[in-house]
């Protein structure tokens, strides 16, 4: 992998989720990924063990990134200042919202860790979120949100994210988030509907 990836495509990113899969015994095994220069080791302990991640990442080279430990501003700040990660994952659906995430986004960048957004099954509204955050000066790694396609049939919002020919999400530049929702779509999905007077 090392060899092809640095002849082949040198600036290619290349990083791995390991999903809170390892323990800190692991660690030497870890290690061994040094020698591919990864970008990441995304989320490598469980969510709550900021401490032993940042056992972890004094032990390898590769920087490591948390996902899931990051639910709030002050578990970005716990972690950076334990040295737990060297990259934090920003998905604002967990953080509580837009102006969380964007706390936490301006916290790392003053202190030079880099962030990236990711994604999976946000519904349009959501990926519109994903990539206006994703615009932020703070993002220096590219997020991994995807076409609505790979995910939903049909969606409750128009236009829907598409990957031009180049492999790029357009930001969306209507009013509000930059999407319209659809009515009618919503719906057609609802599972329960109650009006608050």
């Amino acid at each position: 992998m090392g060899g092809s990836r640095a002849n082949s495509y040198p600036t290619l990113q290349l990083m791995v989720d390991a999903n809170g899969d390892y323990a800190i015994e692991d660690a030497k095994h870890l290690a061994k990924l040094d020698k591919y220069g990864l970008t990441m080791i995304e989320q490598p302990l469980s969510y709550s063990d900021i401490y032993f991640h940042s056992k972890l990442q004094k032990s390898i080279e590769t920087p490591l990134c948390l996902d899931e430990s990051i639910h709030s501003l002050e578990d970005a700040i716990t972690a950076v200042e334990l040295g737990s990660c060297r990259i934090v994952n920003i998905k604002e659906g967990r953080v509580g919202g837009m102006a969380e995430a964007v706390r936490i986004a301006e916290y790392c960048h003053k202190n030079g860790i880099p962030v990236w957004s990711g994604g999976m099954d946000e519904t349009g509204i959501g990926r519109a979120f994903n990539i206006h955050l994703q615009t932020a000066p703070a993002f220096t790694i590219p997020g991994d949100t995807s076409e609505t396609k790979l995910y939903f049939k049909e969606d409750i919002v128009t236009p829907p994210v598409t990957l031009d020919q180049d492999g790029y999400i357009s930001i969306p530049e209507g009013s509000g988030i930059g999407v319209k929702v659809e009515e009618d779509m919503v719906k057609k999905f609802e599972m329960k509907r109650e009006e608050l007077v």
